[in-house]
């Protein structure tokens, strides 16, 4: 048990028997009035997101959710299959549970996953990771200019804005929050 106070993003909430995971909150102090949490909420399994309004200090059920380390080995049908970097034991997790971080994981990636009851509920990966380009336009002769952007195929395939200098072949850090480019990876 746990109360609005101890709220954070990434808790994993048990209301009404669904888990929910806490997106973003926000304490609100009216001037008159009990003060109150505001949250955004993520359906764990569906991914369905919900605001929902808390009194201040309401005792909330929290989950247990056990967060791993995990290595992704590869894809099978609809599954991504991750291994147990301390047992060794392999799960399948579907492609719905890996969500936007399948744009950036490539075979041997080392990943979290938080399981809960023995049901994968996310993958995190890395803050950044570092990917090749597989193809984006060349750039121009005096591209060097600041600001301009071009559109880049990562090795994974997802789609990045990165400057126009960068070339095919290049290594990228890519941020996995929002899929922006970081920088150049050099001497590799």
């Amino acid at each position: 048990m746990a109360t609005t106070n101890d709220l954070k993003n990434g808790l994993v909430l048990n209301l009404d028997g669904q888990l929910w995971s806490v997106v973003e909150f926000q304490h609100v102090k009216p001037g008159k009035g009990g003060a109150f949490v505001r949250t955004k909420l993520k359906n764990v399994l569906s991914g369905k997101v919900v605001d929902k309004t808390f009194n201040a200090g309401t005792k909330v059920e929290t989950a247990t959710v056990d967060k791993r380390d995990f290595q992704y080995l590869y894809k099978e049908g609809s599954d991504f299959v991750f291994m147990d970097s301390q047992s060794y034991e392999q799960i399948h997790v579907p492609v719905e549970t890996v969500g936007e971080m399948a744009k950036y994981m490539l075979e041997n990636q080392d990943a979290v996953v938080a399981v809960h009851e023995g049901t994968p509920l996310y993958v995190e990966l890395p803050a950044a990771v570092e990917l090749t380009i597989s193809y984006t336009e060349p750039g121009m002769q005096g591209d060097r200019s600041t600001g301009g952007t071009k559109p880049a195929t990562l090795e994974t395939g997802a789609e990045i804005a990165v400057p126009l200098f960068i070339t095919t072949g290049e290594r990228v850090k890519v941020d996995t929050r929002d899929g922006s480019y970081l920088g150049r990876v050099t001497g590799s």
